[in-house]
């Protein structure tokens, strides 16, 4: 199995709010307020509720089983061939997301910044960091990715507050001008990402550090929600200022903050700095493709008993370039994939899977 590596709680914590955080921050606010209008804020609120609800039955089944990954304890209360049967899906989507954080910053880099530049020139890069950063190991990703972070929000954070004397809080009112449906749209849409997306940290939990059972579960439980809490305001924060900068149109603009970076100009001082936002995406992304890697060829080793996650990565990572130059003909095409199949394939691959050994576990208990 895989060499055995420690983090704290914190550093868990930290790492589940890069993840979150890292690469939604700039790519939910334009779609969300497209399908939500001024209910955005709601269905961010509503997603993230649904949310919290897995990372407590996350949380739940660490606590039953702690020094187990979502692989090892499903085939503990499951068996192996359910076990097997019920990771198709998971794997595959983890696969297809693999694809589409990188795939995201090729066209993000084509579109806005290097129009000539073809696609593989950028996916190629992260594909190879990424892979090198997984080899490294969780405990080299947990420091390194803190720092990366606090940077991202630094940047982004900035470009917020000066945008500021051009925001508009009348266009935040009506909050929901269509009625309920556009703003449960909405929430679908953020379920699927970022939120139903917690799912992979189930293969992270017994990573952290313990010290009692007791207090290490407490001070688990504390720094997974604080952090899920903390994406969640950073998301509606970052989608009130774009509907206040933008009004009616907020919702074409395809990098909203990328945009709302243009529109800074301090005294002819500080002016285009619309870069800054697209190193955060950059950074971001490539923080968020990191983790998925690492969890995807964990959780191969532990479905299929290998010796070290480490002599996979290459080979998946290999897989997820080819994925990307192949898996779709055009931009619109890919917009429809991400905003229409990814929600419903990311329910049944993360969130009923989740659910029905939550179920079982529980029943187990009740049993026993």
């Amino acid at each position: 199995m895989d060499k055995p590596e420690t983090i704290s709680a914190q550093q868990l914590g930290v790492l589940f709010f890069t993840f979150m955080t890292g690469s939604s921050i700039i790519n939910i606010p334009a779609p969300l307020i497209g399908k939500a209008d001024n209910g955005a804020l709601l269905s961010l609120l509503i997603s993230g509720a649904m949310g919290m609800a897995l990372l407590g039955c996350m949380l739940y089944l660490h606590a039953r089983f702690p020094a187990m990954s979502f692989v090892e304890y499903s085939r503990k209360l499951i068996g192996v061939w359910p076990t097997i049967i019920i990771s198709l899906l998971p794997l595959s989507f983890m696969m297809h997301m693999l694809t589409a954080i990188v795939l995201d910053i090729g066209l993000f880099m084509r579109s806005s910044m290097l129009r000539e530049t073809p696609i593989y020139a950028f996916t190629s890069l992260i594909y190879m960091v990424s892979a090198l950063t997984v080899r490294a190991g969780l405990e080299v990703m947990a420091r390194m990715f803190t720092i990366i972070m606090v940077l991202v929000v630094l940047f982004v954070s900035a470009v917020l507050l000066l945008a500021v004397e051009n925001y508009n809080p009348g266009f935040l009112v009506p909050i929901m001008p269509e009625g309920i449906q556009p703003v449960l749209n909405g929430a679908f849409f953020t379920f699927g990402f970022p939120y139903a997306e917690v799912f992979l940290f189930a293969m992270l939990f017994h990573f952290v550090r313990k010290q009692s059972n007791k207090q290490a579960n407490s001070g688990l439980n504390r720094h997974m929600f604080l952090s899920l809490l903390m994406n969640i305001l950073t998301l509606c924060i970052s989608t009130a200022c774009t509907i206040m900068l933008f009004g009616p149109l907020a919702g074409i603009k395809k990098y909203s903050l990328y945009e709302l970076a243009r529109t800074v100009e301090v005294q002819e001082i500080i002016t285009r700095i619309e870069s800054v936002i697209g190193m955060s995406l950059i950074a971001g992304s490539y923080m968020k493709t990191t983790i998925t890697l690492f969890v995807l060829c964990l959780y191969v080793t532990h479905l299929f008993k290998l010796k070290d996650y480490r002599t996979i990565v290459m080979p998946i990572t290999l897989i997820a370039f080819l994925n990307t130059l192949v898996g779709f003909e055009s931009d619109m095409q890919w917009v429809e994939i991400v905003s229409i199949v990814h929600p419903v394939w990311d329910t049944f691959a993360f969130a009923v899977p989740l659910l029905l050994i939550t179920v079982i576990a529980a029943f187990r208990k009740r049993t026993n």
